[in-house]
């Protein structure tokens, strides 16, 4: 059983049978967090990087099976030269400590988005990460760097048509599932629930394929004050909806 308490305190069960498969969670907040403690930014984002260790074994507790994070974007390049860095350092801090617990930890680690950019040690991290872990049975860990979905969808037209232009497909034959091979997400089933903090009620950009018939759940939290009680709360609210993917019941 997965009790939690509700905003009301009161004791709630989640229904086991009934737990999504695939959940994306907008991490938002960080710079808020640090700026309402006085703090600079890299401390938030430091402090989101412990909440995602927390949750990614909360959602493993759960029997998740994929848990997608949104932790760098396209549009992330537009923040100030300090912020960028701040994040690129604890990013390799990041990756060089989650290679060493990867090594104990049963979590395949897949790495969406263009890492082209990526200072070549990060890149090589990230690779070395994915290598270790791509025999790992238990739940899958997609972390969307320089990821942006527009862009995403742009990289894929290019190599269908590419693959069009070699004569591996007519036009005509390409379809849905022939365009989701070249996604960055391949051979990934799309979210149920889509989780974003802060407060904030936008996709920025995030799954625009995928998402197409997720769940959505907004909540005022700041990432680094987001808990387990807090997912377990968004899973009762989907658990609570009726899904129709257009159709009646």
């Amino acid at each position: 059983m997965f009790p939690f308490l509700n905003n009301n305190k009161e004791e709630i069960q989640l229904d086991e049978k009934n737990i999504p498969k695939h959940i994306a969670i907008i991490m938002d907040g960080n710079g808020r967090w640090a700026s309402k403690r006085a703090l600079p930014k890299k401390a938030g984002h430091k402090a989101g990087a412990q909440t995602l260790e927390k949750i990614s074994q909360a959602a493993i507790d759960l029997g998740v099976q994929h848990l997608t994070v949104y932790a760098f974007s396209t549009e992330n390049w537009k923040r100030s030269e300090q912020e960028i860095k701040g994040i690129m350092d604890l990013l390799r801090e990041y990756l060089k400590n989650y290679i060493e617990q990867a090594k104990k930890d049963n979590v395949r680690v897949h790495i969406i988005g263009d890492i082209s950019p990526l200072d070549m040690d990060i890149q090589k991290r990230i690779l070395e990460l994915e290598e270790l872990t791509k025999q790992k049975t238990g739940m899958n860990l997609h972390i969307a760097l320089n990821y942006g979905g527009r862009d995403e969808l742009l990289r894929a037209i290019r190599k269908i048509s590419r693959a069009v232009a070699e004569g591996k497909y007519q036009a005509e034959e390409i379809g849905e599932k022939e365009l989701e091979q070249y996604l960055d997400t391949a051979n990934v089933p799309d979210p149920e629930l889509l989780i974003r903090t802060s407060g904030e009620e936008r996709i920025s950009n995030f799954l625009l394929w995928q998402i197409a018939y997720s769940e959505f759940c907004f909540t005022e939290k700041l990432w680094p004050d987001f808990t387990e009680n807090d997912l377990k709360q968004a899973i009762y609210q989907y658990q609570n909806r009726e899904r129709r993917f257009g159709g009646r019941k």
